[in-house]
C-alpha cells in the first residue's frame, strides 16, 4: 500500500477508535452517569450500564491483548467477558472501569498508529485476523454498545 494512503488509514483508524465522527464519544456519553442509575435495569432491558461499561472493557482489553500476545490465551465466552454484579460495588469500581478502558483504547491507538505494525499482516498467532480487523473489530463493538449505553441512560431518565 502506498505510504499516503497508509497514512490516511492510520489518522481514519484513529478517529474510529476515538469515536469520532457520527456518533457520540465515550466520555461525553458517560459525564455525569447518576450514580443511583448505574446498576438500574428498565423494563425489558437485558443489561445495566455498569454490566454494558464493563462488557466494553473486558472485550477491548481482550482484543488489545490478542493484537500484540502472541502467547495469547482464549477466554472463555460469555463468563470472561461479562461482570457477574449488575452495579459497580462503589463509585472508585466506576471510575476504574472508565479509566482502564480509556487507558487500553490508548495503548491500542499507539499499535495501530506505530508504522513498524502493518496493518495487512496476518497475526502469526491468528486464525487470519491482521491489526485491521482488530481495530475495525473494537471500534464497531465499542459503537453499538456505546449506542446501548446512551438509550438506557435515556430510557431510565425518561
Amino acid at each position: 500500500m502506498p505510504k499516503q494512503e497508509t497514512v490516511s488509514l492510520r489518522k481514519t483508524l484513529a478517529d474510529l477508535l476515538r469515536m469520532k465522527g457520527a456518533h457520540l464519544d465515550f466520555e461525553t456519553a458517560l459525564k455525569d452517569f447518576p450514580v443511583e442509575l448505574r446498576g438500574a435495569k428498565p423494563p425489558g432491558a437485558p443489561y445495566s450500564a455498569w454490566q454494558l461499561l464493563e462488557h466494553m472493557r473486558m472485550a477491548q482489553e481482550d482484543i488489545l491483548d490478542f493484537s500484540r500476545n502472541p502467547n495469547y490465551k482464549d477466554k472463555e465466552w460469555p463468563g470472561d467477558y461479562w461482570p457477574t454484579n449488575e452495579a459497580p460495588p462503589n463509585e472508585q469500581a466506576w471510575a476504574k472501569s472508565i479509566q482502564q478502558f480509556q487507558a487500553d483504547l490508548h495503548q491500542l491507538q499507539e499499535l495501530m498508529a506505530d508504522t513498524k505494525n502493518d496493518l495487512l499482516l496476518k497475526l502469526p498467532h491468528g486464525t487470519g485476523q491482521t491489526l485491521l480487523r482488530e481495530a475495525l473489530l473494537v471500534a464497531d463493538h465499542n459503537s453499538y454498545h456505546l449506542g446501548q449505553l446512551v438509550l438506557l441512560r435515556k430510557m431510565l431518565q425518561a
